[in-house]
């Protein structure tokens, strides 16, 4: 008499978009005309009319899928701007402001917490040196912290004590890799079944970007994880703005995009090759709007 083998369910997860709000920054004065990462390079031109509508069709994209999209007045003198990940870290109504490592982008930081206030977030001005979400990532109710290029690690206390959240630190190693948002992408923006999302939030990550003490953690932290070539990194693939359904990354990122649609995602590309000439991509662009909870 045979044994009844076991059967193994392959299915594919069906996954949930989840609606965003996020504030953008059109890049009219976009240009290089300092290098405070490895991707700037002054010598090299850029064309501000082509970062504008390259810009412009993530932002009409976000809005075909349903989500909102402020957007904060783009200031003269600061190119980076656009990079509006940066200008803050939102969880419930309340907004840490950044406080930015280069004094080149340090005009930027009144003007967005300006902004929040204006649009009636709580608005905590820091003490610590922070990048926002570029380097401040929530996941589920835990935030993932990064350091070793520009938010330091009083910075991952001091956002603790703001949200009264778990931070987890993990420290960046490449330079290409400045802030967390270019080697680590949230997957799923809403975790549990009770809220509509999936159990656990998931993530994805570029290995080779972290040191091993935080290989370790997300290892054990994230045993599903998807894990990123450094081919695909290196495009920055990870540069990715999730609503647990729709991902959308740059047309280089040929693997993650496999990855992906095994993985039940809905990858869709959008090519920021110019603002890339300033070190910054989709999830750059894109800050969380995350408003306080209804009563």
């Amino acid at each position: 008499m045979s044994t009844p083998e076991t059967i193994v369910s392959t299915a594919t997860p069906t996954r949930t978009a989840q609606h965003r709000r996020y504030l953008m920054c059109r890049p009219e004065h976009f240009t290089v005309s300092y290098k405070i990462n490895p991707w700037m390079e002054p010598a090299t031109p850029t064309d501000t009319a082509r970062a504008v509508a390259q810009w412009q069709k993530l932002h009409d994209l976000y809005l075909e899928l349903g989500h909102e999209v402020e957007l904060i007045d783009s200031l003269a003198g600061f190119p980076d701007m656009v990079y509006t990940a940066n200008g803050g870290f939102l969880i419930d109504g309340r907004a840490y402001v950044p406080k930015f490592y280069f004094v080149e982008r340090a005009g930027e930081a009144p003007a967005f917490a300006d902004w929040f206030r204006a649009n009636g977030f709580d608005t905590v001005e820091p003490e610590e040196v922070n990048e926002g979400e570029g380097d401040f990532l929530l996941v589920g109710n835990t935030i993932l912290a990064g350091t070793g290029f520009r938010s330091a690690g009083d910075s991952h206390r001091e956002i603790g004590e703001v949200f009264g959240r778990e931070v987890i630190s993990l420290t960046l190693t490449d330079p290409r890799f400045y802030h967390l948002d270019t080697a680590l992408t949230v997957l799923d923006p809403i975790e549990g079944v009770e809220n509509g999302g999936p159990e656990r939030a998931n993530i994805a990550y570029l290995p080779g970007a972290f040191d091993d003490a935080s290989r370790a953690i997300l290892e054990e932290r994230f045993p599903d994880a998807i894990l990123v070539s450094d081919e695909d990194g290196a495009v920055f693939g990870l540069n990715s703005a999730s609503d647990g359904y729709n991902v959308i990354i740059s047309p280089r990122a040929k693997g993650f995009e496999v990855q992906l649609r095994e993985r039940g995602y809905n990858p869709i590309t959008v090519d920021l090759s110019e603002l890339l000439l300033g070190g910054g991509g989709i999830k750059c662009c894109t800050l969380e709007l995350r408003a306080a909870k209804k009563e």
